[in-house]
């Protein structure tokens, strides 16, 4: 049986655990990002990312596990934001056969027709932007956005996202959108976070035309279920 004088010794430290992970995120400073295009409209699925000017802070988190799912013949998210060395697993929740795919420079990998879980998940290990598609149903394509800094967030459906736990410090803020007409760093902000501070920006971003391929395969005619 454990010891009174233990068992608060326990106690204080689960408390005192508590109030500096208060302390901390009372104290972190935040960016409210608002992203729309040239015509006003809000733009859903921006990635806004935040790189601190002191190369320390990019050290402050862990990578974790991520998800992107395959429903009704989509990845969802379309687009998903992870911290460099993020493992992602690709769920098939579609009663059919999926074959997921990347040529992209960040991140090639295949993961051959399969439903349910795959055996593994992909080991996302550098920085970048990987596309990815399914070989049978061409329309399929999702982005995985592989950040160097773990300050990142993307927007909802009104445009609109918050990067937290900010540091206080410099930052680079920039953003990111797969239909983006122009290079991600002429996006850049600059601001200055102090503690327990909230920074508003905000873009007007020129969007290229929207391109979707018809839901249906071009390999059709073979049975995958």
């Amino acid at each position: 049986m454990m010891s009174k004088s233990k068992h608060k010794y326990i106690r204080f430290i689960i408390a005192i655990s508590y109030i500096l992970a208060v302390n901390f995120t009372a104290h972190a400073g935040e960016i409210n990002a608002t992203v729309k295009d040239v015509n006003g409209e809000l733009i859903e699925d921006v990635v806004i990312t935040a790189f601190p000017a002191d190369p320390a802070l990019l050290k402050s988190k862990v990578a974790s596990n991520a998800i992107v799912d395959q429903i009704n013949k989509e990845f969802v998210d379309h687009v998903t934001p992870v911290l460099v060395n993020t493992s992602i697993s690709f769920p098939n929740k579609d009663n059919i056969r999926h074959h997921v795919y990347s040529f992209s420079p960040a991140k090639k990998f295949e993961l051959k027709l399969y439903s349910g879980k795959p055996a593994a998940p992909v080991l996302f290990d550098k920085p970048g932007i990987v596309t990815i598609g399914c070989n049978i149903h061409d329309w399929m394509i999702g982005y995985i956005y592989v950040s160097e800094t773990p300050y990142f967030a993307k927007t909802n459906h009104n445009g609109k996202a918050t990067v937290v736990g900010l540091p206080a410090g410099e930052y680079s803020v920039r953003v990111w959108h797969p239909r983006l007409d122009g290079t991600e760093e002429a996006t850049t902000n600059h601001v200055t976070i102090t503690e327990a501070s909230s920074t508003s920006l905000e873009w007007k971003l020129t969007l290229k035309p929207e391109f979707k391929i018809p839901r249906e395969s071009a390999n059709k005619s073979f049975d995958y279920h």
